[in-house]
């Protein structure tokens, strides 16, 4: 039986560090944080436009763009790290699949980039 608790000591010390560590996070900022911030920067603050104005106006497709390359590029390395662990077990069926898919998002981002999608005036 003490052998059996001598295993799980290490574990134990783990979540007590990980409480330890959790509850001086979460205390420290009340304690020495500023107290008197800058109306400024109380100020809500979303996607670059003031808070105050419609929740319905219109606004630049330009950050629909941002948004939609950040996801094909993201999807993108989600399939590049399986593909390259799995490199030498997929044969050239596997290399020929990924290079056609790298080719489709390359004319994606060659097409946006033409079209405007990078620049920020």
């Amino acid at each position: 039986m003490e052998q059996l608790l001598a295993s799980y000591l290490p574990v134990l010390i783990f979540i007590g560090v990980a409480l330890v560590i959790g509850l001086a996070l979460m205390i420290a900022p009340f304690i020495i944080a500023y107290k008197d911030p800058d109306p400024e920067k109380l100020s809500a603050y979303e996607c670059g436009f003031n808070a105050f104005d419609d929740a319905r106006m219109k606004f630049d497709v330009r950050f629909y763009l941002v948004a939609i390359l950040f996801i094909i590029f993201d999807l993108e390395v989600a399939f590049l790290f399986p593909w390259a662990v799995s490199f030498g077990a997929i044969g050239w069926f596997g290399f020929w699949s990924m290079m056609v898919f790298l080719a489709v998002l390359t004319i994606g981002f060659v097409y946006e980039w033409k079209k405007g999608a990078l620049e920020w005036d």
